[in-house]
């Protein structure tokens, strides 16, 4: 995951996916301030504002997604940032919108369409399926995607480190310590794969199941990570053994010759959809924005820059081989990883997220 979005495992609610799923101010005309929220005027469709992570996302974004749009339609993309639901929620409540496009996790989407505030694709430009089998999911766009996966030190694991989180638990074979996300939704998936469970079995989750194998590994567990920046440390500095992590992060730091090793087998992956803020007076101008963004060669360019997978097949026809396999959703990965599943999650989210937090005080 790029390390500017690492407050998607924060902010956001946790990212999921359907099941169905097969197969994840900067330049020029992108604006580098956030603009004072807009009331519905006239003059609204010669400006779309877009929700983005600010950093590197937003730099990619402006090269590859937002620059071309300007440049076919004249409409001028300004930013605000970072990503916000409870903003979206407001915003469409008031009727003030400071944004018209933003992009949220499978969690999200689910909570955005119950409480009616994302604009329905049906009827939109895309159509109600979207340009792809499976690009649509409640009312978003598929567009990217991250994932979280094993990395290890090299130099305490000279011989190779885990490559399955039943490795990860396996005290005994990989001693040393280890780091998760302090992240319910990604976590408990994680301990059910260790403990056995196959990855087509998974949803719904046994969370008893879960929360007995995540005291086998406690003792070992030193750190609960909570931003990106801070799992990428705590292994580069050599204060973990092995980590839990986002693969960007990850890939990053073998990049920058640090000794870190990974692997791709049963990564969880996250997608990120694109969705427009319900009665929006842009809603015109933010469809046909999404349905530039997905693109294959423009996703590809984005995808490629700010270290993603895209969601869109045939982005693929633009990305080299040696590209694609350091993506989640690339030929060579995607069929060793697995996709959330909020829809058939296993007992009710939030309550099993405040259990998880009470456990880790325990």
């Amino acid at each position: 995951m790029s390390k500017d979005v690492e407050k998607a495992g924060d902010e956001c609610a946790p990212q999921g996916w359907s099941r169905r799923s097969v197969i994840k101010a900067a330049a020029g005309t992108a604006g580098a301030l956030a603009m004072p929220a807009i009331v519905r005027t006239a003059r609204a469709a010669e400006v779309l504002y877009v929700n983005t992570w600010g950093g590197t996302w937003e730099k990619a974004a402006a090269k590859h997604l937002f620059e071309p749009f300007t440049r076919e339609t004249g409409v001028e993309i300004r930013t605000v940032s970072p990503v916000s639901f409870a903003k979206l929620a407001a915003q469409v409540r008031t009727g003030v919108y400071e944004f018209d496009v933003t992009t949220l996790g499978g969690g999200d989407i689910v909570r955005a369409n119950a409480a009616k505030i994302i604009d329905a694709v049906a009827g939109s430009p895309l159509g109600a399926n979207g340009p792809w089998k499976d690009a649509v999911f409640e009312n978003g766009v598929a567009s990217h995607a991250f994932s979280t996966i094993i990395a290890y030190r090299t130099d305490r694991f000279p011989k190779g480190g885990p490559q399955t989180w039943a490795d990860f638990w396996n005290r005994q074979d990989f001693p040393g310590s280890r780091c998760l996300q302090r992240y319910c939704a990604r976590v408990l998936p994680l301990a059910l794969l260790a403990d056995g469970v196959p990855q087509d079995k998974l949803y719904p989750l046994d969370t008893e199941r879960a929360f007995r194998a995540l005291e086998r590994i406690k003792p070992d567990l030193r750190v609960w990570w909570t931003q990106g920046q801070q799992s990428q440390q705590l292994l580069r500095d050599g204060e973990v053994d092995m980590v839990g992590i986002w693969h960007s992060r990850a890939l990053e730091l073998i990049d920058q010759g640090h000794p870190v090793g990974i692997s791709w087998k049963q990564a969880e992956i996250d997608r990120a959809y694109w969705v427009v803020s319900k009665d929006t007076p842009r809603r015109e101008i933010a469809w046909k924005f999404i349905q530039s963004a997905v693109q294959p060669e423009r996703l590809a360019g984005f995808c490629r820059e700010a270290l993603y997978g895209p969601l869109n097949p045939a982005a693929f026809e633009f990305i080299p081989k040696e590209e694609a396999d350091r993506m989640p959703t690339g030929p060579r990965n995607y069929p060793l990883a697995f996709e959330q599943n909020v829809e058939d999650f296993g007992g009710n989210l939030q309550k099993v997220t405040q259990r998880f937090e009470q456990w880790l005080a325990s």
